[in-house]
């Protein structure tokens, strides 16, 4: 019989103190990896939506004016310089070093008119680019073609228009090809048309107003484009609109953090678990370690044999461990996020899980497998 079969045997025979243990250790492992994984989760959700949606970074003319507001009230400005914005020079974005990590470039066109007596602001677009930097837009109808026009939903009511009505502006006769379904934004109370209808209308051939660019992902220095794309276009005041995303990165490290503090409390709550149950077996089976050291048992087998039923016990947690805060993680995710967030296997945290739960589970074994090796033989057999 070997060491391994001697352990395993004594493991089966006190089956409610193994199963002490191994709670112990799957408690703290299983709480380690539904943390852990619940972070990567949602940072990696976070992640994907960045790169999935919206413009991020803003270009728009640089200007030397003094905006006079206060409280939310416009009073008006002095407006010393404006330099306008040259289509041609949007091209320049793609020569900047980071240009593979641009999504998109939206440029525009804005301006006011007025339609059936209400003053209301017209915007020229890209309307292939508007796919990427709106793909949350769903018409209903058409985009406008050269003669179109694309309403927001509070346009449309407070025009009283609809898909095919005709419009005037700046006698150009134009017609609503679709009606922009409610957004929720900015983007409801405008009227949207082409870029080159736009620039036609208020005279601004080859000039936009301002760009829009699809940039902020997971990998991309977004403050280096910035630079990046201001030393491209020096007449340009270029803005990266990442503030709530910072914001929310920034959460999910300190929970990150928070979470890794958790574990280890709970680890070590599991490795004394441990070290308490396997003393009070040592301490329980006095007689047996007599028996082994005077038929020859040598302290490192005795040492080994202690081990080795804590190894088992902590790699059956370890696996056991991984799998149920894999599963919790996927109930969690449901609870905390919109969508469906992927919950991948990770076989670094699942190497990793295993590996620390062996860890604690032989750390806090060696103490008392040491203690059960240095029984004297003669007094462990007097206590039979």
């Amino acid at each position: 019989m070997t060491l391994k079969d001697i352990a395993f045997k004594n493991l089966r025979r006190r089956k409610a103190k193994a199963g002490f243990i191994l709670a112990g250790i799957l408690i703290g492992v299983a709480t380690m990896v539904t943390l852990i994984s619940l972070i990567q989760a949602m940072t990696h959700d976070i992640n994907h939506k960045l790169e999935k949606y919206g413009a991020n970074i803003l270009i728009v003319p640089k200007t030397e004016s003094l905006s006079l507001t206060y409280g939310g009230l416009a009073v008006g400005g002095v407006s010393f310089e404006m330099q306008e914005i040259q289509e041609k020079d949007l091209a320049k974005i793609k020569t900047i070093k980071n240009a593979a990590n641009v999504a998109a470039t939206g440029p525009m066109v804005l301006g006011v008119i007025e339609v059936a007596g209400h003053r209301v602001l017209l915007a020229g677009i890209d309307f292939q680019a508007a796919k990427i930097l709106k793909p949350w837009w769903k018409v209903q109808g058409s985009n406008p073609g050269d003669n179109g026009i694309l309403l927001g939903t509070d346009a449309a009511r407070v025009l009283n228009l609809k898909m095919g009505s005709p419009v005037k502006v700046n006698n150009r006769a134009l017609t609503v090809s679709g009606i922009l379904e409610s957004t929720g934004s900015q983007d409801d109370q405008l009227v949207f048309t082409r870029l080159e209808v736009a620039q036609a209308i208020f005279g601004k051939q080859g000039r936009i107003s301002m760009a829009e660019v699809a940039a902020l992902c997971n990998a991309c220095p977004i403050d280096d484009m910035v630079q990046q794309i201001s030393g491209v276009l020096p007449g340009a005041k270029v803005m990266a609109i990442q503030q709530v995303v910072k914001s929310r990165m920034e959460t999910l490290q300190h929970f990150l953090k928070f979470s890794y503090a958790v574990s280890i409390i709970v680890l070590l709550v599991g490795g004394l678990m441990v070290l308490v149950s396997m003393m009070g077996s040592v301490r329980e089976r006095t007689g047996e370690i007599g028996i082994w050291r005077a038929i020859g048992f040598r302290r490192s087998h005795v040492i080994r044999i202690v081990l080795l039923e804590a190894g088992t016990i902590s790699a059956i947690a370890g696996i056991f461990g991984y799998l149920i805060g894999l599963g919790a993680t996927k109930i969690a995710v449901k609870f905390l996020s919109q969508g469906d967030v992927l919950v991948p296997f990770d076989p670094q945290l699942a190497a990793g899980a295993f590996a620390l739960a062996v860890l604690i589970g032989i750390v806090s074994s060696i103490y008392p497998a040491m203690l059960a090796a240095r029984l004297d033989p003669n007094e462990a057999l007097r206590s039979i």
